[in-house]
């Protein structure tokens, strides 16, 4: 792969994209690329629902009950693949090239999955639609972060990826309507479901064709002239809309271009320069996934199994679960930004740790019945669903800009293939037991893997709150310029990048701002 160096200059375009009021443009960034968690939600939540029917003569489908577990397994393979396949295209071509095709083959996988004729045509069509989803992960919330000014980043981002129990609790609401043979024929309906996110997805495509590339990305690999374009249109769009002119940014930021890095070199920053670090996104992804993947896959086998909620009633019980799962990053979510990212992952996750202990005693003795089991579920999952958002937020924010997608991508990846697969299998071999014991023990276990990710976050936790991302951790180019102006001594930037990438409080910075050599860009 080439490495070919372009030139050194010295830009502010991050410091003009922090400085923007809220706007119109962020409302398009955020619907347009943050819908990708709802059509996840959607997604996983429809094949749950209609799996029953799938496996009932006269769906069209000759699929069995384990074949419908073992698509499950599969879509999450795809996950896991298609983050890591496309992650590192990500960085490698840009934020908007990708974000675009894996949206595309969500779509087309979704549609040819709706024709599902046999089981190997239908986990074919799972595979694909997950390496879409994986895929979109890593590329929207990169773009995400790099777009959105960093004093709102925080509860942005954590509502956009809380968005996914939007899409759980209208995939569940759909499936009341579209399984109901009142209303659509048996081996109708469940294909109009996977229909139905295919023009959802369509929709979304049209409204994220007017999102611009990453500025970011585009001076770090030589385009500096389109970054000052699309930039200036924002500001100009913004001015326009505000009816005054934007104050002029101040923090300047000095870079070596490279038009392409090599992929060795971006895999080894995460756990050579940033050991800490990595430790900290192993444990909060596998913490959550864990949780999320034992819980969602088997709450309605629960609710049947042991408290005699019937087939057509476990969707209400889905949806209002859903629903208070979005509602802890909506209520929550400005406190990452003002109490701070620390404080508040923590208490997400051990807060949720803590709440899962009277949850298991409850099931265990059966007291209160179903009522305080729902009452402290979805107390459990309301503090939970911000930590689990948080997540992808902690990954964006603290790894070099270069490496920021394939990060996301490499630690969803681990967290979701040892938590995600864990969880369900160890719930589901625990719930078909018909003890209430040993599924009490799943909560308890739950809990102290949940309970890992708060005391990650208390000893590695970096205080991200307010600050520009150059500044979290510098960008691989910048220290080749600093590494330009001091030929044969160690550069600074990476000085300074190791002293705060590792630091137990995380609130050291090493950004490097200010003038530097080269062109100069305002």
């Amino acid at each position: 792969m080439s490495n070919a160096e372009t030139g050194t200059i010295t830009t502010r375009v991050p410091s003009r994209l922090d400085r923007l009021p809220w706007s119109r443009f962020h409302w398009r960034v955020v619907i347009g690329l943050g819908s990708v968690w709802i059509l996840d939600g959607l997604e996983v939540t429809m094949v749950g629902n209609v799996a029953a029917r799938l496996t009932e003569d006269g769906s069209g489908l000759d699929i069995s009950a384990a074949q419908i577990g073992i698509a499950g397994a599969i879509y999450i393979v795809g996950a896991c693949l298609g983050a890591l396949f496309f992650g590192q295209l990500t960085d490698r071509l840009g934020r908007k090239k990708l974000f675009l095709w894996t949206l595309v083959l969500y779509l087309v996988a979704t549609v040819a999955t709706a024709f599902s004729f046999s089981p190997w045509f239908f986990f074919l069509c799972r595979f694909l639609t997950g390496a879409g989803i994986g895929g979109e992960y890593a590329a929207i919330n990169s773009a995400i972060d790099e777009l959105i000014p960093a004093r709102v980043r925080g509860r942005v981002d954590l509502i956009i990826n809380g968005s996914y129990w939007l899409g759980s609790a209208a995939g569940s609401a759909l499936a009341l309507v579209l399984l109901s043979t009142a209303f659509f024929p048996m081996d109708l309906g469940w294909r109009l479901a996977f229909g139905f996110g295919a023009v959802l997805g369509i929709a979304v495509l049209m409204v994220r064709r007017h999102v611009p590339e990453s500025p970011r990305w585009l001076f770090i690999h030589g385009q500096e002239g389109e970054a000052e374009r699309i930039v200036r249109g924002i500001e100009e769009s913004i001015e326009e809309e505000k009816g005054t002119e934007l104050p002029p940014a101040e923090d300047s930021l000095t870079i070596r271009q490279r038009t392409s890095i090599p992929f060795r070199e971006i895999a080894a920053v995460a756990f050579r320069k940033y050991p800490k670090r990595s430790v900290l996104c192993l444990a909060l992804f596998v913490g959550q996934a864990f949780l999320y993947n034992g819980i969602t896959f088997n709450l309605g086998v629960l609710l049947s199994s042991f408290y005699g909620v019937g087939a057509a009633l476990a969707p209400l019980f889905i949806i209002f679960w859903a629903l208070s799962n979005f509602a802890g990053p909506v209520i929550l979510g400005h406190f990452f930004d003002s109490v701070g990212r620390k404080p508040m992952i923590t208490l997400a996750y051990l807060g949720s740790a803590l709440v899962t202990l009277p949850l298991a005693w409850v099931f265990l003795s059966e007291a209160g019945g179903l009522t305080a089991f729902m009452i402290l579920l979805v107390i459990t999952f309301f503090l939970a669903s911000s930590g689990a958002s948080a997540a992808y937020l902690t990954v964006s924010e603290i790894f070099p800009m270069e490496t920021r997608a394939l990060a996301i991508a490499f630690f969803y990846a681990v967290g979701t293939a040892v938590g995600g697969i864990a969880g369900p299998l160890l719930f589901g071999t625990l719930i078909a037991t018909g003890e209430r014991a040993p599924v009490a023990i799943g909560f308890l276990v739950a809990a102290v893997v949940m309970s890992l990710g708060g005391v990650a976050e208390l000893l590695f936790g970096v205080k991200a709150e307010g600050q520009k991302l150059e500044d979290l951790a510098t960008p691989l180019t910048v220290q080749d310029a600093d590494d330009a102006e001091a030929p044969g001594a160690e550069g600074d930037g990476a000085q300074a990048d190791s002293a705060q990438g590792d630091g137990v409080n995380g609130d050291d910075t090493g950004g490097s701002s200010g003038p530097g050599p080269g062109r100069e860009r305002t």
